[in-house]
């Protein structure tokens, strides 16, 4: 069964409430023969009369009446659903969902989502974290609209990616447990390490530079946390190799040391090659590019204040 047009339901609608077809087409801004068929096709296709004339007036039948009710919602829907488009098409709403690390949900994002807001205020922004492979598979079955991961490796080829800034692995030591003024693998080695846990694309960056070395390490501790690393460290118990991104601010009882010969991994944007850009997302990528030439910037700076 064809069911009935917006169009129809609007002119029904405004008939009954204006108690004339006439002014229902002035209203609608159509004429009135034109009120009148789309009148009489609604009777047609719901198969009986809606409307009929009582003392020089438009009313509804009692078919007509128990269809107004359906007939309203169907176009307070249809009005809800416009609005919103044009709502996310202004910019004044919309949805990003993102997925991320929680080292970068932590130290670079809160400041990307302060200035998306000023800038969208009705934005709204789902953050959903976890390691890079699950974070590209989310972005990939659409469960996500982009993801903030560390590129190191392939990504699947429905996505691209778009490198932001270089993330720099730093040493981080208890405090005057190591003489020198940069960290080789051999020297980690031999301490204690607190290391993250396997499965993470950061400790497969760490994995390779003590591989490349020739040199086996044995963590005595494994953690999903890098600010639990963190403080252990600052206890006493162990070395660690973390971001960079995680260490801009001083951790209480370490050291940060470069590492000899350096090691960084590159943090980018992943997105589905066909996903459309709405003005969110549009703005949300344009303020994490901003803050990842920042990071560049201020990388670059750190490195020749060490030279």
């Amino acid at each position: 069964m064809t069911s009935p047009s917006l169009r129809q339901l609007r002119t029904f609608l405004e008939a009954v409430q204006s108690g004339s077809i006439s002014a229902a087409a002035r209203t609608l801004n159509i004429t009135q023969p034109a009120a009148s068929q789309q009148i009489k096709a609604l009777e047609r296709l719901l198969g009986g009369r809606l409307i009929e004339r009582a003392g020089g007036r438009v009313i509804a039948t009692a078919a007509g009446a128990a269809v107004i009710g359906p007939a309203r919602r169907a176009v307070e829907a249809a009005e809800e659903a416009e609005a919103a488009a044009r709502a996310h098409k202004s910019g004044g709403a919309g949805r990003v969902r993102l997925g991320t690390g929680a080292t970068a949900c932590i130290h670079f994002l809160p400041p990307v989502l302060a200035a998306l807001r000023q800038r969208l205020p009705g934005i709204e922004v789902v953050v959903e974290t976890g390691n890079t492979p699950e974070m590209l598979a989310r972005v990939a079955e659409g469960a996500l609209d982009a993801a903030l991961v560390t590129l190191s490796g392939p990504v699947p080829r429905t996505l691209t990616a778009r490198r932001l800034f270089t993330d720099p692995l730093l040493g981080l030591v208890p405090a005057g447990s190591v003489e020198d003024e940069a960290l080789m693998p051999a020297t980690l080695a031999g301490l204690p390490l607190i290391l993250y846990e396997r499965g993470g694309t950061t400790q497969e960056i760490v994995d390779g530079w003590f591989r490349r070395a020739g040199v086996a390490p044995r963590a005595a501790m494994e953690l999903g946390s890098v600010e639990a690393i963190k403080v252990l460290v600052g206890g006493g118990f162990g070395a660690s190799v973390l971001p960079g991104l995680a260490l801009g601010q001083a951790v209480a009882g370490t050291e940060v040391l470069p590492l000899r010969p350096p090691l960084s991994r590159p943090i980018g944007l992943a997105m589905r090659r066909e996903k459309v850009m709405e003005r969110g997302l549009k703005l949300l990528i344009e303020e994490l590019e901003r803050a990842g030439r920042a990071r560049n910037q201020a990388g670059k700076a750190d490195s020749a204040s060490r030279t």
